[in-house]
């Protein structure tokens, strides 16, 4: 049996890899995509929300260059000084992208029950935490 960490490095590039893919003719990316989900769950999101959400999965420079993207291409407004919404543009493309990967994590669970989703996420969540704790 491979290690865990085989495992989290070959599915990460797994998803990032199909997600790309299948986000490319929407001009996005799964970075994209993650920073769309937190402004479309967040009223009033800041930057620092988006920052503060997305930490583990991209650095900060990344993070304000899909920022930056996401309000280039009209799905992102500032709304006001220091905070980013969905443009009614964004949200109607954001629904038609939302039933896109809604299909994909459906055939990534393919076989997987929820209470085993469950299991390995908090296993996980628990493993990184202990990791942590050593580290800190």
């Amino acid at each position: 049996m491979k290690p865990i960490g085989y495992w989290l490095n070959r599915a990460d590039h797994a998803f990032t890899a199909h997600m790309n893919a299948m986000l490319t003719e929407f001009g996005l990316t799964r970075i994209a995509w993650q920073v769309l989900n937190v402004v479309a769950d967040t009223p009033g999101a800041t930057d620092t929300d988006i920052h503060a959400v997305l930490a583990a999965n991209a650095d900060p420079d990344t993070i304000d260059t899909v920022i930056a993207t996401t309000l280039a291409g009209h799905w992102t407004t500032r709304s006001e000084p220091g905070r980013i919404a969905l443009t009614d543009h964004g949200r109607s493309r954001f629904a038609d992208v939302s039933d896109r990967v809604a299909a994909f994590r459906a055939q990534s669970m393919r076989g997987i029950t929820e209470d085993e989703y469950r299991t390995a996420v908090s296993v996980l969540e628990r493993m990184t935490l202990n990791v942590e704790t050593l580290a800190g």
